[in-house]
């Protein structure tokens, strides 16, 4: 939704239940493995293993709650946990939403992929949409930044607002 303050800044905050109900069980998963792994004798392959999942899907579980988008005439920041990337608007070239299936991607939380010739990097949730910036020029490897909103017409139409989308990528 825009902000109150100034009909110039876009501002979502977008969570998701399955993507957390995920991550809690797959922490959950790894954590009881974890444990009937440690009360066997001798500290194996397995029982490292599964304490090393059951902290990445804690740190998932913590870290990817929810995602934090503003959209100001200057630039669109995304906030997902202790990640954080602005992306100045002048360096966008085009802005669409993404059609590729989410088990193309990988899964929800921050991932990339190669996408028709373009590294793109991914911050979404399991269970809504995304919208794709094409960047004029890369950024390190990236070519594209996809990013999960509620409302994806409304992203797109209040960046075309601020001039991006004019195909210039």
């Amino acid at each position: 939704m825009r902000d109150a303050t100034d009909d110039r800044t876009y501002t979502e905050t977008i969570t998701s239940r399955r993507t957390q109900a995920l991550f809690v069980a797959l922490t959950l998963l790894f954590l009881s493995l974890l444990i009937w792994r440690a009360a066997s004798p001798g500290l194996g392959i397995l029982t490292i293993a599964f304490c090393g999942l059951s902290a990445f899907f804690l740190f998932y579980s913590l870290n990817y709650r929810k995602l934090v988008l503003s959209v100001t005439p200057e630039a669109l920041k995304l906030e997902f946990g202790i990640f954080t990337w602005a992306i100045p608007l002048d360096t966008v070239g085009d802005c669409h939403i993404d059609d590729l299936s989410l088990w193309w991607i990988g899964g929800a939380g921050i991932h990339f992929r190669f996408v028709r010739g373009s590294y793109r990097a991914y911050l979404n949730f399991l269970e809504h949409p995304r919208v794709v910036l094409t960047l004029e020029k890369r950024r390190r490897l990236v070519r594209e930044v996809a990013f999960s909103t509620r409302r994806p017409e409304e992203v797109l139409r209040f960046l075309r607002e601020m001039g991006v989308g004019s195909g210039r990528a």
